[in-house]
């Protein structure tokens, strides 16, 4: 959690760097909390993973694991960046602010132990990226990107809150935990509302990762975006979408999977048939390379259709490559 709270100190200490127009150490300033927050993920490493703040979060090898690789990539996204926000705006600061608040969300996501936090943490890393998709605010592409993003988010949004809710009212309670038990004490017994409720959080978790059919948002979006945050986008953030989406499967749903892994199949079987038809058509190189990353989601969501111990590995590694 510590490292938490370093994300967050650190972009707010950006945004005073920036009041005082000290652009100059805005990068050096970022990269060096970054690596604070790595020395502190690695020293957690060999600690005795248990649920912190009322259960909240858990910092286990799975979370620390995807928040050292989300915190890696945005230190390379941030080094690209040199010279690329300069040219493009006086207002350099909020750039590396909001990345480091989008940060902060998908290390909450990756680390949550309760869905209020699963919701919290999507969102923090969600907001930022509206604003980010349209800094640019003479340009129209980009303020149609930030538009679509932030219409099909809170969309999304909404199928997901949908879900947690249901499941709540059938479990009784947020925490992963106290879910898993309920699956696994009344195998026979379960609500009709908690079938709902992992049907929503499909969707919703879909919309989140771009998986297809939930994808249309994702070329525009990518495509209107600036070229660097189109960058942080695919990979920091699909990264802990996917990360929050296999951790909340494989701890409470795994007793379900005939349940679900139907539609978690043809959604996959889907989104690779369309991500990698579309992508051959595409007269522009982001657009491309968005459908392209649409495949490439298809390919992590069968870590999730046959989850298991090796999942996790699996997605990792996949992410790490990608």
């Amino acid at each position: 959690m510590s490292a938490i709270i370093t994300l967050s100190l650190l972009a707010i200490l950006v945004l005073y760097l920036g009041l005082f127009k000290v652009r100059a150490a805005l990068l050096p300033v970022s990269l060096l909390g970054l690596a604070g927050a790595l020395v502190m993920y690695v020293c957690q490493w060999g600690k005795e993973a248990t649920p912190i703040y009322s259960g909240m979060v858990l910092f286990d090898h799975f979370a620390i694991a995807f928040s050292v690789l989300c915190v890696f990539v945005t230190a390379l996204v941030l080094l690209l960046s040199k010279d690329y926000f300069d040219d493009r705006s006086i207002h350099v600061a909020e750039y590396y602010a909001l990345i480091i608040f989008s940060l902060t969300g998908a290390v909450l996501v990756a680390a949550f132990h309760n869905l209020a936090m699963l919701f919290i943490g999507i969102e923090v890393m969600s907001v930022a990226l509206y604003i980010l998709a349209g800094i640019r605010e003479k340009d129209f592409a980009s303020n149609e990107a930030a538009l679509k993003y932030f219409l099909m988010g809170a969309f999304s949004t909404g199928f997901l809150l949908f879900g947690v809710a249901l499941l709540y009212g059938a479990s009784g309670s947020f925490y992963l935990a106290a879910i898993k038990a309920y699956v696994v004490d009344n195998p026979r017994e379960i609500s009709p509302l908690f079938y709902g409720g992992i049907l929503l959080l499909l969707v919703g978790l879909a919309f989140k990762v771009g998986a297809a059919p939930f994808h249309f948002w994702t070329p525009d979006v990518y495509d209107g975006a600036p070229i660097l945050i189109t960058t942080f986008m695919s990979t920091v953030v699909k990264t802990a979408a996917f990360a929050g989406f296999l951790r909340l499967f494989y701890v409470c749903f795994v007793p379900l999977q005939d349940f679900w892994m139907p539609a978690l199949l043809v959604m996959t079987v889907i989104t690779l048939f369309v991500g990698n038809v579309t992508a051959l058509v595409q007269q522009s190189f982001k657009r491309m390379l968005a459908y392209s990353s649409i495949s490439y989601e298809g390919y992590m969501l069968f870590a999730i259709v046959a989850v298991g111990p090796a999942s996790v590995e699996a997605v990792l590694i996949f992410a790490v490559s990608y």
